[in-house]
């Protein structure tokens, strides 16, 4: 498995299946952690830094649940592959824009996923389609039980797990659900919602996560603080409430602009269609906000040309880093968009 192979598959996560798939479409679980006796990576220097990520390495690689995964270090990555892994959701943009010894660790189907020396020294990451968190915990726990038995991690009876950011000290937990919501968009209720969502002390981020926006009608909604609550309770509150209230609003809105008449639907979602059959330039944003009125009118069912899996394939191949990798050279941003066009009406052409 290497980075080149990845274009040649959209990962796990991105399947369009899952439970409340219609708009979930994908669940995270990321832990933080840092190894005991060893400074935080603010104050770690250059020397530091590369023994720790020594004896990180060390206990992946040797971890029976490693399996088919693959190191990277970051330092011999190009720009190009280390946005391509953020295009992918394998690593931060902080970590692809970092210094000094740092890496991921990933499986070839892309569920799970540790950053070496991102913000903290190990982030443990699964990444599910579908709102699968408690599969999600199972995975996770399993890989920081297995690592916990090779390394000493920071933790203090008290506190419990300590962190760079004061915010993940106690179970160091992340849950992410990311949630395509047009509909919530299209009869102006998104900022209820998120306005809810930030009442609840949750994260209302873009696609990639923090410093973000909501390109293509994506949110991502995550836990803000892990201390005082179980593991369980944060995913607990994920599943059973916070997600389910979410997706029953997105539904709502969406039988609402049914019964409002189809015509309008149908016109967003033809409108999108046509311009992305037939563009002759197209910027990354505008084929991601084009495919938003798309992806709903697959799951209305008042679209059939394409599924979600090549929709989803689509919205991957057509990122700056994945097109790049797939013509097999650095392209700068005009010529992208003209690649990027050419790409799209081939492959609307071939399904249509």
């Amino acid at each position: 498995m290497t980075i080149d192979e990845l274009t040649r598959t959209t990962g796990e996560w991105l399947r369009g299946v899952g439970n409340m798939s219609d708009v979930v479409v994908s669940s995270r679980i990321r832990l933080a952690r840092n190894l005991a006796d060893r400074p935080f990576l603010s104050t770690a220097d250059g020397t530091e830094r590369t023994e720790i990520y020594r004896i990180l390495a060390d206990a992946i690689t040797s971890a029976p649940i490693n399996g088919d995964a693959i190191l990277v270090d970051m330092q011999e990555a190009d720009p190009v592959d280390r946005e391509l892994l953020v295009e992918r959701h394998l690593i931060s943009r902080q970590h692809a824009e970092g210094k000094g010894s740092r890496g991921v660790s990933f499986t070839s189907d892309e569920t799970r996923a540790m950053m070496l020396n991102e913000e903290d020294h190990l982030r443990i990451q699964g990444l599910r389609c579908g709102l699968e968190l408690e599969a999600l915990w199972r995975d996770v726990n399993t890989l920081d039980d297995t690592l916990a038995e090779r390394i000493a991690f920071a933790f203090d009876k008290r506190l419990g797990f300590l962190t760079a950011c004061p915010t993940n000290v106690g179970t160091g937990i992340r849950v992410s659900v990311m949630l395509h919501l047009p509909a919530l968009r299209l009869t102006k209720e998104i900022e209820r919602v998120a306005r809810a969502a930030r009442d609840m002390h949750l994260a209302v981020r873009g696609m990639h996560g923090e410093g973000t926006e909501a390109i293509g009608d994506f949110y991502q909604l995550s836990n803000q603080t892990t201390l005082g609550k179980t593991e369980e309770q944060v995913i607990d509150a994920f599943s059973k409430a916070i997600i389910p209230k979410i997706v029953e609003y997105e539904r709502t809105a969406r039988d609402s602009l049914s019964s409002e008449g189809t015509a309008g639907v149908d016109d967003k979602i033809w409108r999108a269609y046509g311009t992305l059959a037939n563009a002759r330039s197209i910027s990354s944003e505008e084929t991601q906000t084009l495919l938003s009125p798309i992806r709903m009118g697959i799951h209305m069912g008042r679209f059939s040309l394409i599924d979600i899996p090549v929709l989803n394939e689509l919205l991957l191949h057509t990122q700056p880093a994945h097109l790049q990798k797939l013509h097999g050279k650095t392209i700068d941003e005009n010529e992208r968009d003209f690649l990027r066009a050419d790409y799209l009406r081939k492959r609307f052409a071939a399904l249509s």
